[in-house]
């Protein structure tokens, strides 16, 4: 994927002003390169800078951390908030903690939330936070410790109007409560619209842990059947085992698919019968063990240690775990297998050399700020039910979620086609998001 003249030079200097922050980088360059159509019709667009400002956070802050362990001993870590583009609504986007997480990736992670946001059509702004806190190991006790003194300097920043974080990986329902309990004892105020992801006792949605793993296979369903395939029957990879890939399984399950792998930082399982759901959330969500323990209760199925799980042939496969998981060698295995479309259900999974191979082998590829986008989506619907103090049920969000994936899909697919791109799902979700955020700048009166 090569840039015109005017956007290489544009991305020259911005990696001259980002340095070192590789995920960032490949983040633009891909919007770079998709929307290169829309600005040789639209030439005005460059005039007005608006590549600039949307290369360009609105706002960025970061913040020291101080808590106590269960030993009594000080610990410091570091607090990302980032506010890209507010055109919109207020930020809406999750928090990370992870010990990898650095301000580069949350800025990745926010820019690429502008477009993914803007797709859902529910009027939100785009943000990301996090830290370098690691939740592995840690007890209750001192993830709650860590989440308040993480507050306490992040409640001033955000609001129901302002900046609305949700979860993200490392975070749950468990951090969002005491994120939410301090916000509460700071502010003196249940603005419950302030956080999503909440416990339904606290107003969260029915339906927000199972959103982003159901939206990816909704799409993926949209997807094939655009082409007049079905899941049904099919054989499903899924990297990852944490909530995006579980309900991922159970979605394909649900619809006729047979997901035979999952995985973790430790390798991945083959199950040929299909993952065993009840087996995967007691190891995952109830012990909290590695997915190496799988096989003691399913004895055919058989775990690969240190492998990533690209080998297993199959007829769709979704990274549902992290950035950059499925690079170049891993995506021609796929093709060589037969593969017949790809569903990101991580952000960013796939390398931009695997984007191409899946793109000259006439794969279906569904990008991640499309395919994931039904978790932001359900937390607009969160702040929705929280506005208007009401409770919805797990039924009509589901029902609902469905419905905006749908869209998002049918907007996707046709933007690629109105471009002479017929079937490109990464470029007509980067055009689409764009031309979106670009029409309520001007209606902003940033233009």
């Amino acid at each position: 994927m090569t840039l015109d003249s005017v956007s290489s030079t544009l991305y020259e200097a911005f990696v001259r002003k980002n340095p070192a922050e590789t995920e960032f980088h490949q983040a633009v360059y891909e919007v770079l390169h998709a929307i290169q159509p829309v600005l040789r019709r639209s030439p005005e667009l460059r005039d007005a800078a608006i590549l600039e400002r949307l290369c360009e956070p609105e706002r960025q802050l970061m913040f020291r951390v101080v808590w106590t362990d269960d030993s009594r001993r000080v610990q410091v870590n570091r607090g990302f908030r980032v506010g890209f583009n507010s055109a919109l609504g207020p930020y809406k986007g999750g928090l990370r903690f992870h010990r990898d997480v650095t301000l580069g990736t949350i800025k990745f992670l926010a820019f690429e939330q502008i477009f993914k946001n803007a797709l859902t059509g529910l009027g939100i702004g785009a943000g990301k936070g996090g830290s370098d806190f690691d939740p592995a190991g840690r007890s209750d006790t001192e993830i709650m410790s860590f989440c308040q003194a993480f507050m306490t300097e992040l409640h001033r920043h955000i609001g129901p109007a302002t900046d609305v974080p949700a979860g993200d990986i490392g975070v749950g329902s468990r951090e969002i409560g005491y994120l939410f309990g301090q916000y509460k004892r700071l502010t003196n105020r249940y603005d419950s619209g302030t956080l999503t992801g909440k416990d339904p006792l606290l107003g969260g949605i029915p339906a927000r842990p199972e959103a982003t793993g159901y939206g990816t296979v909704y799409f993926l369903q949209a997807m094939l059947a655009a082409r007049g395939e079905s899941l049904d029957g099919y054989t499903a990879v899924v990297s990852g085992s944490g909530n995006v890939a579980f309900h991922a399984i159970a979605k394909l399950r649900e619809l006729g698919a047979v997901p035979v792998v999952c995985s973790d930082s430790g390798g991945y399982v083959h199950d040929p019968a299909g993952i065993d759901l009840e087996v995967l959330r007691d190891l995952k969500v109830t012990r909290r063990e590695r997915l190496s323990a799988y096989p003691e209760h399913v004895p055919s199925a058989r775990f690969f240690p240190g492998e990533f799980p690209w080998d297993v042939p199959c007829d769709v496969a979704l990274p549902c775990a992290t950035q950059n998981e499925l690079g170049e060698q891993d995506a021609l295995r796929l093709v060589k297998n037969d593969v017949r479309a790809v569903a990101e259900g991580a952000n960013m999974p796939c390398t931009p050399a695997a984007v191409q191979i899946f793109r000259e082998a006439g794969v279906a590829l569904a990008p991640g700020k499309a395919a994931n986008a039904g978790g932001v989506a359900t937390s607009a619907l969160e702040m929705r039910q929280n506005a208007a103090r009401d409770r919805w049920t797990f039924d009509h969000t589901d029902r609902t979620l469905r419905k905006v994936m749908e869209d998002i899909h049918t907007e996707c697919l046709g933007t690629a086609e109105e471009h002479g791109l017929a079937g490109d799902y990464v470029t007509g979700a980067n055009i689409a998001g764009f031309r979106t955020v670009v029409a309520a700048m001007e209606a902003n009166g940033y233009i």
